[in-house]
C-alpha cells in the first residue's frame, strides 16, 4: 500500500524538522513537502499532491485561516489538521478553521520539558489522526467488531423496556464534533424540555470556547461545566478540558461532579465516564448519542446505558468525519437507530417531546419507583 503523503506548512523551522522526522520514523508516512508560509504551501499541493496537508494556525504573508480558505475552494475534501497553540488565541483560532473546513486539530507541544518528549507527543496525538482520517488502519486501541465485514449488527432489546421517555440527553462526540455539534444544536427545538451533557475531546480553554460559540449560533444556554451545578431542562452542560464530567442525584436533585481521575480510553474528558453516571442517575430515562470520532470511548458507556434501559443513537458513517466512535457502538448493536446528522436531530426532538413530560411541567427526572422528582428553584 502506497505511503501517506504528508505537506506540513509551519513557519518554524524547528517544528518543520521536529514534525518531519517524527513522521518519517512511520514506515506508513512519508513528508513529501514542507512550507513556510501559506502562500508556498498552497503552490506545493500541486506539486507534490499531498493526501493530508498539517497547516500552522499562525503563520506570516499567509496565515493558517487563509490558507485554509484558499484550499478549501479547489480541495474540498482533502484533509487538513491544524496546528495550534494551547492558548486562548490559538483555540479560539482553531475553532474557526474547524468552522472554515478544517478537519481537524492538533496542539503544538510546549514546555513539555525536552525535545524527546515533544517528538512522542506528536507521535502519539498526530500520526493515529492522520492515519484515520486517511482511511488507514486504525490504532490497536479501537474497537474491531465481531462481523468480519465490519456492518452494524442489528439492534436488539436485551430486556423488556416500558415506552421510552426522555429525561436527559447525553452526547459523546470527538474529530469532527465542532461541526457536527453546531448542525445538531441549530436543530434541536427550541423548548428543548431535558437537560443536555456533552463530551467533546478536546483540551482545557478549547471546551469553554466551544461552549460560547455554539451557545452564539443555538440560542441554547450552553456552558463549561462546574462542580456541583444542577442539571434543568433545556440546560447544555459542556465537559471542561482535562477534567471527567459525571452526573450524580442526590435526593431531589442531580448535579454535576468534576474531577481528575485517571484517563480512560486515554481520554480526559472521557464520554465512558460521563454516560456511565448518567445512566445510573437517570437509568430507562437516558438518550445517548455518539457523533463522529476516532477510537472507542462511549462503547461501555452505551453498554451501561442500554443496561439501565436507556437508548443510544449514533452518527453515521457517510456524515462522520471519523466513524471510530459511532461505528463501535453501531456494530456492537447498541445503537436504536444509525442516522446522518441532520435527521439525527429530528430524531431527538421526537424522542424526547414524545417521551418527556409536556413543556412548562417542572421537574428532573424519576426515582427508581416510576415517581416525579421536584424541580430545584
Amino acid at each position: 500500500m502506497p505511503k501517506i503523503r504528508v505537506l506540513i506548512a509551519d513557519d518554524a523551522v524547528v517544528i518543520r524538522r521536529l514534525v518531519s522526522n517524527c513522521l518519517d520514523e512511520d514506515p506508513d508516512i512519508e513528508v513529501v513537502g514542507t512550507a513556510a508560509n501559506g502562500q508556498i504551501a498552497i503552490a506545493k499541493i500541486e506539486q507534490v499532491n499531498p493526501d493530508i496537508i498539517i497547516l500552522d494556525v499562525e503563520m506570516p504573508i499567509m496565515d493558517g485561516l487563509q490558507t485554509l480558505a484558499a484550499i478549501r475552494k479547489i480541495h474540498f475534501r482533502l484533509p487538513v489538521i491544524m496546528f495550534s497553540t494551547l492558548t486562548e488565541r490559538g483555540a479560539a483560532a482553531t475553532l474557526d478553521a474547524l468552522s472554515l473546513g478544517a478537519t481537524d486539530y492538533v496542539t503544538k507541544p510546549a514546555n513539555v520539558g525536552s525535545v524527546g518528549i515533544a517528538i512522542q507527543r506528536v507521535r502519539e496525538e498526530l500520526i493515529p489522526k492522520i492515519k484515520a482520517l486517511c482511511g488507514r488502519r486504525a490504532p490497536k486501541s479501537i474497537f474491531v467488531p465481531s462481523h468480519a465485514n465490519g456492518e452494524a449488527r442489528p439492534f436488539s432489546e436485551t430486556k423488556p423496556v416500558a415506552p421510552a421517555r426522555v429525561d436527559i440527553l447525553t452526547v459523546g462526540v470527538s474529530t469532527g464534533g465542532p461541526n457536527a455539534l453546531s448542525v445538531l444544536f441549530q436543530r434541536l427545538s427550541k423548548n428543548f424540555p431535558v437537560p443536555i451533557v456533552i463530551v467533546q475531546h478536546m483540551p482545557p480553554m478549547f471546551t469553554r470556547l466551544l461552549a460560547e460559540r455554539l451557545a452564539s449560533i443555538s440560542g441554547f444556554p450552553v456552558r463549561e461545566g462546574v462542580a456541583g451545578a444542577v442539571l434543568r431542562p433545556g440546560e447544555v452542560w459542556v465537559a471542561p478540558g482535562g477534567f471527567h464530567m459525571e452526573v450524580e442525584r442526590n435526593k431531589e436533585e442531580v448535579r454535576l461532579r468534576i474531577s481528575e481521575g485517571p484517563y480512560e480510553n486515554s481520554c480526559r474528558p472521557a464520554v465512558d465516564v460521563l454516560f456511565r453516571s448518567v445512566a445510573q442517575a437517570y437509568g430507562p430515562g437516558t438518550l445517548g448519542v455518539v457523533l463522529t470520532g476516532m477510537g472507542q470511548d462511549g462503547l461501555r458507556g452505551s453498554e451501561c446505558i442500554r443496561e439501565a434501559g436507556g437508548r443510544i443513537l449514533a452518527q453515521d458513517e457517510a456524515t462522520s468525519v471519523v466513524w471510530g466512535m459511532p461505528g463501535a457502538v453501531s456494530q456492537a448493536g447498541l445503537a436504536e437507530k444509525v442516522l446522518p446528522l441532520p435527521e439525527l436531530a429530528l430524531e431527538i426532538n421526537r424522542r424526547v417531546h414524545a417521551g418527556s413530560r409536556p413543556a412548562g411541567t417542572p421537574g428532573l427526572a424519576e426515582n427508581s419507583i416510576g415517581k416525579p422528582l421536584p424541580s430545584v428553584p
